[in-house]
Formats: C-alpha cells, structure tokens, sequence
C-alpha cells in the first residue's frame, strides 16, 4: 500500500507564489515517475508536470517557466514550486505516484483569485 499526503494549497493572489508538496510511504524501494495534476470545475483532470526517478522532467506548456517540479529521493517527496499564479492555476491538484500501477492523492486546493 502506498500512501500520498499533499500539503501546501491555499488562497494566493494573482502574481503570487505557492509551493505544493507531497510525501509518498509505504511499500515502495521507488518510483518510476512522481507529478501533479490538476482539476478545474467542470474540467478533466490534466498533467501539470511529472519528474522521474533518473531526474527527467516534463511539463504542461500552460506552466512552463513558471512552474518548477523537484524531489528529495531520500524522502520520497516531491515538490511544486508554483510562481507567476494566475486565476486559471485554479484547481484542485492531485499528487501522483507510478510505480507498477498509479497511486494519486486526496487533492490540495489552490485558488489564485484578488
């Protein structure tokens, strides 16, 4: 069993900055791939950005060059450094895990609103 906790949504306004992170434990030695993704109201989930375990990362152009995605291999923990915010950062984002099988998890909100 795997187990996901986010921390680090919140309120922020336009222009703002936010760091997400999430800590995964339970029975994994490692992971393939750790990243975000995100829901807006009425919207399907999608990709924010992924690293994995060799270093490599990816992200949605809607992000680029304003977020930033790292890790602490030793900590299994990940982090989303959220910088340039806009209102349509809005969302709900998911922390996922793949290793065998994808493991998400329980959502953070973040909302960019004045």
């Amino acid at each position: 069993q795997v187990q996901l906790v986010e921390s680090g949504g919140g309120l922020v306004q336009p222009g703002g900055s936010l760091r997400l992170s999430c800590a995964a434990s339970g029975r994994i030695s490692r992971f393939s791939r750790m990243g975000w993704y995100r829901q807006a109201p009425g919207k399907q989930r999608e990709l924010v950005a992924y690293i994995t375990s060799g270093g490599s990362t990816n992200y949605a152009d809607s992000v680029k060059g304003r977020f930033t995605i790292s890790k602490d291999s030793a900590k299994n923990t990940v982090y989303l450094q959220m910088n340039s915010l806009k209102p349509e950062d809005t969302a709900v984002y998911y922390c996922n895990l793949y290793f065998a099988t994808d493991y998400w998890g329980q959502g953070t909100q973040v909302t960019v609103s004045s």
